[in-house]
């Protein structure tokens, strides 16, 4: 097996390519990695979400990686790590375009909303709950290949 250096292109064909991610971010110290659905475009990955963990500890610390792999025959794959920096997209003035532009990035694959506006089991969520639109901006990414 050899294992290579991926070029930027190909991370970021890698990322493009691809609609699921691990998404690690820390508060106090404590790692926590959780999967999420993104889409990419213009140097961010744009994602969204309803409050929660991931959400308060990113408004906390806005520093967070994201992984995202494939696997190819055999025992072969590929992966690439951005590292970024959190941007909350709200729905007030001041973050119309940015917010719009993300709606339209995600808004491009089939059933985008639904991984971030379902959870796992459906507990009582008031009508109020605001969702929250966040993108992380790529400010360096590395990737890696094993072929056979």
């Amino acid at each position: 097996m050899l294992v290579r250096t991926l070029s930027a292109l190909e991370c970021t064909r890698l990322l493009t390519a691809n609609r699921v991610g691990r998404l690690a971010c820390t508060k106090d110290g404590q790692p926590y990695v959780v999967p999420i659905y993104y889409a990419h475009a213009d140097n961010h990955l744009y994602a969204f979400s309803i409050p929660g963990k991931k959400i308060d500890w990113m408004r906390a610390n806005p520093l967070v990686c994201v992984q995202v792999d494939e696997r190819s025959e055999g025992r072969g794959w590929r992966s690439v790590v951005v590292d970024g920096r959190y941007e909350e997209l709200p729905d007030r003035i001041g973050y119309k375009l940015q917010r719009d532009h993300a709606w339209s990035v995600l808004s491009k694959h089939v059933d985008w909303w639904e991984p971030g506006a379902l959870k796992p089991i459906t507990p009582e969520v008031s009508v109020g709950t605001p969702h929250v639109f966040f993108r992380i901006l790529v400010q360096q990414v590395s990737g890696r290949e094993a072929v056979e």
